[in-house]
C-alpha cells in the first residue's frame, strides 16, 4: 500500500474520530450551558500545551531534515571522491588505470542495483560492497609510480579512495533512524495530548468550529509522518536516492 494512500487514510481516520467525539460530546451538554463559561486557566493551559508541543514536533522536524541533508551529501561526496578516482588515474599506465576503473564501476554498480535495496530494507550496508571498495584501494597503493608527474597523482588518488571510505562509513551511520524509541513515544502521546486538550474548550458543532478542529488534528497526523518519513532517509516515501552515482557514472 502506497504511504500516501496510508497517510490520507490515517489524516481521515484522525479527524473522523476527532469529529465524532466532538459532535457526540456536544449532544450531550445542555441547552443553558454557556460556551463563554470556559475558565480562563483552560485556556490558557490548552494554549501552553499546544505551543510546547509544537516546539518539540518542531525541534523533531529539524532534526531529521538535517539528517536527511546530511545523507544525502554522503552520497554526493561518496560518488564525487570515486569519479575523481577514475579521471585521476589516466595519467597511469593502461592496464592500471582500466583495472581502477573497472573496480569503481564494479563498485558503484553494486552499490546502485545491489546494496542501495539492502540498505533501504535492512538499515544497514553489505560486506561486498566493502570489499569492492577495499579492491579500488588496493588498486591504487599496490601501484608505485614511475616518475615525478605520476608521484605527484599518487597521492591525491590515494587521498580521494579514502574520502570515499569515509563517505560510505557516514552512509552507513545515515542508514539506520535517526530519532529513538523515547522521542517517538513522547511525540505520539504529545499530538494525543494536544488533541486531547481541545475537548476541554467547548466546541460546538458549528461549520466553523468543527472545521478547525479537524484541520487542527489532521495537521498533526501530516507533520508526525514528515517526522516518520524523513526518520530514514533512505527507505521511506521520500527517500534519499543514488541519482549522483547515476549522474557520473551513467549506464552504459
Amino acid at each position: 500500500m502506497s504511504q500516501w494512500l496510508v497517510l490520507t487514510i490515517a489524516m481521515a481516520a484522525v479527524c473522523g474520530v476527532v469529529l465524532t467525539i466532538t459532535v457526540l460530546k456536544e449532544r450531550r451538554i445542555g441547552e443553558d450551558d454557556d460556551p463563554s463559561e470556559t475558565p480562563d486557566v483552560i485556556e490558557y493551559l490548552t494554549m501552553m500545551v499546544g505551543v510546547v508541543y509544537a516546539i518539540v514536533l518542531g525541534l523533531a522536524i529539524a532534526g531529521v531534515w538535517e539528517a536527511r541533508s546530511t545523507a544525502e551529501d554522503t552520497v554526493r561526496t561518496e560518488a564525487q571522491a570515486l569519479h575523481e578516482v577514475s579521471a585521476r588515474a589516466q595519467v597511469w599506465p593502461a592496464p592500471v588505470r582500466d583495472t581502477i576503473r573497472k573496480d569503481v564501476e564494479s563498485y558503484v554498480d553494486y552499490v546502485v542495483h545491489k546494496e542501495w535495496p539492502v540498505m533501504a530494507e535492512r538499515g544497514e550496508l553489505t560486506q561486498r560492497g566493502a570489499d569492492l571498495l577495499a579492491k579500488v584501494r588496493t588498486d591504487v597503493m599496490a601501484y608505485h609510480p614511475r616518475d615525478d608527474y605520476e608521484r605527484e597523482s599518487y597521492q591525491p588518488l590515494v587521498d580521494q579512495v579514502a574520502a570515499a571510505d569515509s563517505a560510505r562509513m557516514a552512509r552507513s551511520d545515515a542508514a539506520d533512524t535517526t530519532l529513538p524509541g523515547v522521542v517517538w513515544f513522547g511525540l505520539i502521546i504529545g499530538g494525543l495530548i494536544s488533541i486531547g486538550v481541545m475537548f476541554t474548550l467547548q466546541i460546538r458543532r458549528s461549520v466553523r468550529e468543527l472545521v478547525m478542529a479537524g484541520v487542527f488534528s489532521a495537521l498533526i497526523a501530516f507533520l508526525l509522518f514528515l517526522v516518520w518519513d524523513f526518520d530514514a532517509p533512505f527507505s521511506r516515501g521520500l527517500p534519499a536516492a543514488a541519482d549522483p552515482f547515476l549522474a557520473l557514472f551513467p549506464p552504459k
